[in-house]
């Protein structure tokens, strides 16, 4: 007998998202309670955990331990709301004209709700195929906790033969993105009174020429993009977010920092569209200390996210349209996920989740209703493939 998923996905959801996981805090909270959940259903899971068991993965295989499974993955932190116009609980999930809204419901515990609703049947059924459950910590600050996750599959499970990850996507399948690459740069100066500049270094006049340089970097990029690129935008797009420096206007600045992004398409890389700006960087930390010793540019790299690339044969694509009764064209994203991570680590990956991107990150979050009902009947179509002999 067989029911429909989305009830389930939609009391799951709201369990879910009453968890406040914003990646500066601790997602703990839900991994023990997806563990208990898991754990009453008769299914193990495994924790992941980071170097100071503040956060962790979580992984679980419900089936056979054999060779040829679907690996379900899927990040369990969310953006900040402070300062969002929300107009309800963002941790509380309410439905109004179709819509799903609170913090995750698209980006991505949508995804996660129906993976553990499809749970309860998959666990009942004779299964000739293993659906592997994994979840991550501090994919919107970088892809952070994947990597780890990813080497423990690759050590201690049969090969699956497809990772699913569930970004949203409008339950279509989606083969490739752009790769982000996040830079600090911090500029050091020397402080003086603002009537003798020649006396100090002013760290935010310094930084001003990177950004300036990054600024026509970002333009050049932009005009020398790939007329036939299949994202939009077509160029790796580069953009300054942050920006901290000095103290009082009658004071020599002493340090300025800004922090941008770069989002490559495959195949290329950040060390490579960057190296113009590092060695003026470097130029400049030389000029500094010729005025000052303690002065000086540092540009550190804090996160590397790889580009996820259409995979020729496309062995995950053609499953997930399977599924999901897509024969749309090819598509690909300009955000970045855990799909590269996957594809780099040899697994046959593709992006496939409700939702829109459109909706991610913003106030009052939602996901639509019948997008929910199309990923509860991706998974019930998935369950019969696990389920085949």
């Amino acid at each position: 007998m067989t029911t429909d998923l989305y009830p389930a996905a939609r009391d799951l959801l709201g369990q879910l998202v009453s968890f406040d996981t914003t990646s500066r805090d601790s997602n703990l909270a839900l991994i023990q309670w997806v563990e208990g959940y898991l754990a009453h259903l008769g299914i193990p899971s495994r924790r992941v955990p980071n170097a100071d068991g503040t956060k962790s993965n979580l992984m679980a295989t419900i089936g056979p331990a054999a060779a040829g499974g679907v690996v379900l993955s899927g990040h369990t932190d969310v953006v900040p709301v402070d300062g969002q116009p929300w107009r309800t609980d963002p941790f509380s999930v309410v439905e109004r004209d179709g819509r799903l809204y609170g913090r995750g419901t698209c980006d991505m515990k949508g995804f996660l709700a129906l993976a553990l609703a499809a749970a309860p049947e998959l666990a009942r059924a004779t299964l000739s195929k293993p659906v592997h459950l994994a979840f991550s910590y501090d994919e919107e600050i970088g892809c952070l906790g994947a990597p780890a996750m990813i080497e423990e599959i690759r050590a201690s499970l049969p090969a699956p033969a497809y990772v699913v990850v569930g970004e949203p996507t409008n339950m279509e399948a989606v083969n490739g993105h752009k790769g982000i690459a996040t830079f600090h740069v911090t500029v050091t100066g020397r402080e003086a009174h603002s009537s003798q500049p020649h006396l100090g270094v002013s760290a935010v006049m310094e930084a001003t020429r990177l950004m300036a340089s990054l600024n026509a970097l970002a333009a050049r990029l932009e005009a020398q993009a790939d007329p036939a690129s299949p994202f939009t935008p077509k160029w790796p797009t580069l953009t300054i977010g942050m920006v901290h420096g000095g103290t009082a206007h009658n004071i020599i600045a002493r340090e300025c920092t800004f922090v941008f992004d770069l989002r490559c398409p495959p195949p290329l890389t950040p060390e490579t569209v960057i190296a113009p700006f590092l060695a003026e960087a470097e130029a400049l930390d030389r000029a500094l200390k010729s005025r000052a010793p303690e002065a000086g540019v540092v540009v550190e790299l804090h996160t590397n996210v790889p580009p996820f690339a259409p995979e020729p044969g496309g062995a995950a694509e053609a499953f997930a349209r399977r599924l999901a009764g897509d024969n749309g064209p090819p598509r690909v994203v300009a955000y970045a996920a855990e799909a590269g991570q996957f594809q780099g680590a040899g697994f046959s990956t593709v992006i496939c989740g409700p939702g829109s991107i459109d909706q991610a990150h913003q106030p009052d979050e939602y996901v639509e209703v019948s997008q929910m009902q199309r990923g509860a009947q991706f998974m019930r179509r998935l369950i019969e493939w696990a389920s085949e002999g």
